[in-house]
């Protein structure tokens, strides 16, 4: 599939490490480090532009070694980027750590992952068939 992309930073486009990569990591676009202190949030900027086709988003997600080795994640994971938004992509970290957390200039700080999605279309009813679950919820179904 083609994303068109405007590329505003000073780095290169967003690329997947692997071949079978779900997801390409987004760089911070900064001129100088962000000091993010203990359960604090920033908006960083990627200095990046897409518009994707209709039926798709884009999600931005954490990366999983900001997360387990120093607290740094996405605020609202995922993040949704919809198909006709066409502003800068920034990706909202949050440092859950108790020590404070420096975002380097292009240092990796989310990954996105273009995504299918369906638009669903409403069919209002009176009641909802039944199921085996029914309305068991959180921690209905035990831990095993």
């Amino acid at each position: 599939m083609k994303v068109k992309i405007v590329n505003k930073s000073d780095f290169d486009l967003p690329s997947y490490a692997t071949p079978l990569s779900a997801g390409v990591d987004l760089r911070a676009n900064i001129e100088t480090p962000v000091v993010l202190p203990p359960f604090k949030r920033a908006l960083v900027p990627t200095g990046l532009y897409i518009q994707l086709p209709a039926g798709y988003e884009a999600q931005i997600r954490p990366r999983s070694g900001l997360a387990a080795k120093h607290g740094v994640t996405v605020a609202n994971a995922p993040g949704t980027i919809d198909a006709d938004y066409r502003g800068e992509i920034k990706v909202i970290l949050i440092n859950l750590s108790e020590e404070e957390f420096v975002i380097n200039r292009g240092e990796r700080v989310a990954q996105m992952v273009i995504a299918r999605h369906e638009t669903a279309e409403w069919e209002c009813v009176e009641q909802l068939e039944e199921s085996e679950r029914g309305a068991g919820g959180f921690g209905s179904t035990g831990r095993k």
